[in-house]
């Protein structure tokens, strides 16, 4: 009765139901074809790298920043399917290619994806020594700087002294050899070619809430998280 004072019939009704029914059915499977980037899990807990870095930066650090960049990202390759189909470093390898209207969102967005999934990996509760990096990444880094020593402050000075906000980076150039770049903001030396192989997070929300303008005794705080074995797995990709 109310069906028919509505001016619906039951068939009408039915239609309009299973219609209904069949679009939410299909709603996740169209999100999912337009996030084809996930925020990764760390690996270990928030509080796993003090007191070097602090249980509260690394939650926002990596629930709030690289889960922006992630989500902006995807908002970005949205009705590109030709484009969510490639990785992110064929993503940023070549961003000319990409359509002008998207091409900041995805350098900007892109490149803080690909930094913090490389920067989550390279550092580990309790670290590694210089010990356990590799022979061949240990011949590099003789032949680049000289000794390991040099290195740390080569890249040290590099990550003190960039202005404003941005990442130092030890960098592979995939046929051995090895550099000390920096570079601003969410850029990455896979714009350029290059495969970053250890980057270090300068933007203030990476240290801020525990050192404030101490960016020296933060850097000093990464070398001893470093994951050099980890390195030096990506330093042997690198090259193929």
């Amino acid at each position: 009765m109310l069906v028919e004072q509505s001016g619906i019939t039951r068939r009408e009704l039915f239609t309009l139901t299973a219609a209904a029914v069949a679009a939410a059915a299909l709603k996740p499977q169209q999100v999912a074809a337009q996030s084809a980037f996930e925020l990764p899990e760390l690996g270990y807990a928030y509080d796993a790298l003090e007191p070097h870095i602090d249980a509260r930066t690394m939650e926002i650090h990596h629930s709030k920043h690289h889960a922006g960049y992630t989500t902006k990202l995807n908002a970005a390759l949205a009705g590109h399917e030709e484009l969510q189909a490639l990785s992110i470093e064929q993503l940023l390898a070549d961003l000319a290619r990409l359509p002008s209207e998207i091409q900041t969102a995805v350098r900007n967005n892109g490149g803080g994806y690909a930094n913090h999934n490389l920067f989550w990996t390279v550092i580990a509760p309790g670290g590694s020594g210089a010990e356990y990096i590799s022979p061949t990444l240990q011949a590099a880094l003789v032949a680049a700087f000289g000794n390991h020593d040099q290195f740390v402050a080569e890249f040290s000075t590099a990550a003190a002294t960039l202005f404003g906000s941005g990442w130092a980076w030890l960098v592979s150039d995939g046929a051995g050899g090895l550099s000390v770049q920096a570079t601003s903001n969410q850029d990455t030396p896979l714009m350029v070619g290059q495969t970053p192989i250890l980057g270090l997070d300068v933007w203030e929300h990476a240290y801020y809430l525990n050192y404030q303008n101490r960016r020296s005794d933060y850097i000093a705080a990464f070398f001893q998280i470093i994951h050099w074995g980890e390195v030096s797995r990506r330093y042997a990709a690198s090259m193929g």
